[in-house]
C-alpha cells in the first residue's frame, strides 16, 4: 500500500511492521521513523488506529484468560523456529493448536465447575480430536 506521497519510510515497510511498533518491540531510531509517518500519511494512520483498536478490545476481552505455560512454551518454540528459517509443518501446528486450545477450555470450565462449560470443553475436545459432535436429547452432545 502507498498513499503516493513522498516519505521517507516507505508506507508498505510502516505496515509490514506495524504490530512491532503497536507492541513497542522495535528499536527506539525506528519508533521515531515510524511516528513521524504515521503523523504525515492518513491512510497509515487510519490503519494505525484502527489496528490499535482492535488490540485494545482484544486485551478488554481476551486479557483476563490465562494462557497455559505448555501452549505459550510451543508458540514461543514454533516463532523461534521460524525466525531462524526453518519449516514448520502446517498440519502438525494446526492440531496442537486445536489440542491446546480444547485443553484450555476443559481447564476454564474445570474453573468454572458449571455442567454447560463442560459440555462445551468436551465438544471442543472431540472437535480438537477430529471428531464431531451433534446435539442429542436435552442438550447432550454425541459423537458422530
Amino acid at each position: 500500500m502507498s498513499c503516493g506521497d513522498p516519505h521517507e519510510t516507505d508506507c508498505s515497510e510502516v505496515l509490514d511492521h506495524l504490530y512491532e511498533f503497536l507492541d513497542h518491540e522495535m528499536p527506539a531510531g525506528d519508533c521515531a521513523k515510524f511516528e513521524v509517518h504515521i503523523d504525515e500519511c492518513s491512510p497509515c494512520l487510519e490503519k494505525y488506529g484502527l489496528e490499535q483498536a482492535v488490540k485494545k478490545l482484544v486485551k478488554r476481552c481476551c486479557g483476563h484468560d490465562d494462557v497455559p505455560a505448555d501452549l505459550r512454551s510451543k508458540v514461543m518454540g514454533r516463532i523461534e523456529l521460524i525466525r531462524s528459517g526453518q519449516s514448520v509443518p502446517e498440519q502438525d501446528a494446526l492440531a496442537e493448536a486445536r489440542a491446546a486450545e480444547a485443553a484450555a477450555r476443559a481447564q476454564s470450565a474445570r474453573a468454572e465447575g458449571s455442567a454447560e462449560g463442560t459440555q462445551s470443553a468436551t465438544r471442543a475436545t472431540r472437535s480438537a480430536s477430529g471428531g464431531s459432535t451433534r446435539p442429542g436429547p436435552l442438550g447432550a452432545t454425541a459423537q458422530e
